[in-house]
C-alpha cells in the first residue's frame, strides 16, 4: 500500500492541504475551525497518516525539536526535569533529543554538534561545570539556550536554577534547633556550580549561626555519587574528627554515608544525623529515611521548556532568569545529639 500524504488527508477531509498542515500541528492547531481540526486528524487517524518531520523542516526550516544536555542520565535528579520539559514541550509541538555527557567536555561538544547537524531549534544544558568555555561559543554563534541547575557567570542566557543557598541554610538551620554544633559537610565537585554555591552557603549558615567553624568538617567529595559519599566520610572519621551531623551536597552522597554507618556500625540518627539534598526517589524507603532538601525537579523541566519556546518565538526577548524555592522534607536520619 502508498504511504497516505497530506493531501491525501486534506482531500479525504474535504480541506485544503495548508489547513489540513495548521490542524496537524500542535503549534497552529488554534488557527483552525475546531470542528475541522477534529475531522482532520479523525480522517489522518483513519488513513494512518504520518507527518513527515523532515519535510516539514525543509519547508519551515524548523525541526520541531530541541536537544537536552544530561550531564549523567544516571543521575536520579534528572530524569523528572526531563519529564518536565516534555510535558512543555509537546502540546506545543516540539520534541526533544536527549544527549547524555558523562561530564565529559569533549564528548559534550561532540554531541552538542551532532544536535545542531540535526537542525535543533535551541538547547537545554543541565551542567554545572565552572570552567565552560563551549557556551560561550555557542552564545557568540546565535545558539538559543536554556541554562538547567546554574546561572553562568559572563554569558546571557536564560536560566532556571533551584535556591540551594536557601537550601543548604534550611538544612543547618535543622540541625542547630535540634542542638547540633559541630556540623561536618560532604561537598560536592567545586569545579560545579551547584557543589561551589552549595559549599560556600554551608560556611555562611554556620558562621551566621554561631556554630562550630572549623575547616576540618569540610571534605570535598570527587564526583556527585554514592561512592564519593562513602570516601568522603570515612576521611572525616578517619582524621578524627568530631562531628554529630552532616549536610550531604546532595542524595547520593549521603547515600555514601548509610554504606559507612552500615560498615562501622555507626547508628544513625543516634550517633550521627544525615541530611541530604534534591529528595530523589524512594529516599522515604530507607532505613532510617532520609531527611533532605527537596527540589521541584519537574518544576525546573518545564519552566526551563517555556524559557526555551519563548527565546524560540522572540529570539531578541531579553534574557531572564528563574529562581525556584525549595523546602525541608524532615524524616528519621535527624535528631538531636546524645
Amino acid at each position: 500500500m502508498q504511504t497516505p500524504t497530506l493531501r491525501d488527508v486534506a482531500d479525504a477531509a474535504g480541506v485544503h492541504p495548508a489547513t489540513a498542515s495548521r490542524a496537524l500541528n500542535p503549534a497552529t492547531r488554534g488557527l483552525v475551525n475546531a470542528d475541522t481540526a477534529r475531522r482532520v486528524i479523525k480522517v489522518a487517524e483513519s488513513l494512518g497518516y504520518r507527518p513527515n518531520p523532515i519535510a516539514r523542516g525543509l519547508k519551515t526550516a524548523k525541526s520541531g525539536t530541541v536537544g537536552l544536555v544530561i550531564p549523567d542520565l544516571t543521575n536520579p535528579l534528572f530524569p523528572p526535569i526531563v519529564r518536565g520539559i516534555e510535558d512543555v514541550l509537546e502540546p506545543a509541538g516540539y520534541s526533544g533529543l536527549i544527549v547524555n555527557t558523562d561530564n565529559d567536555p569533549g564528548r559534550e561538544r561532540a554531541q552538542i554538534e551532532q544536535l545542531r547537524s540535526r537542525q535543533v531549534e535551541g538547547l537545554i544544558i543541565a551542567t554545572a561545570l565552572l570552567d565552560h568555555p563551549l557556551l560561550a561559543q555557542l552564545r557568540r554563534e546565535g545558539v538559543l539556550m536554556v541554562m538547567v541547575n546554574r546561572r553562568p557567570d559572563g554569558i546571557d542566557v536564560p536560566s532556571i536554577t533551584p535556591d540551594d543557598a536557601t537550601g543548604v541554610e534550611l538544612a543547618v538551620r535543622h540541625l542547630a534547633d535540634l542542638g547540633h554544633r559541630r556540623i561536618a559537610h560532604l561537598a560536592g565537585p567545586l569545579q560545579t556550580s551547584t557543589g561551589l554555591v552549595r559549599a560556600r552557603a554551608f560556611r555562611s549558615a554556620i558562621r551566621d549561626r554561631g556554630l562550630d567553624d572549623d575547616p576540618d568538617l569540610v571534605e570535598v567529595c570527587t564526583y556527585w555519587s554514592e561512592e564519593a559519599g562513602a570516601v568522603g566520610l570515612r576521611t572525616l572519621l578517619d582524621r578524627g574528627t568530631e562531628f554529630t551531623a552532616v549536610v550531604a551536597g546532595n542524595d547520593l552522597i549521603a547515600l555514601g554515608c548509610y554504606d559507612v554507618f552500615a560498615e562501622r556500625g555507626i547508628d544513625c540518627p543516634s550517633e550521627i544525623s544525615v541530611v541530604g539534598f534534591n529528595d530523589m526517589p524512594f529516599l522515604d524507603k530507607l532505613r532510617p529515611p532520609l531527611t533532605t532538601i527537596a527540589i521541584p525537579h519537574q518544576q525546573i523541566g518545564a519552566e526551563a521548556a517555556r524559557l526555551l519556546l519563548d527565546a524560540i518565538a522572540d529570539p531578541a526577548r531579553p534574557a531572564r532568569s528563574v529562581l525556584l524555592p525549595l523546602s525541608l522534607v524532615v524524616r528519621g536520619s535527624t535528631a538531636p545529639p546524645r
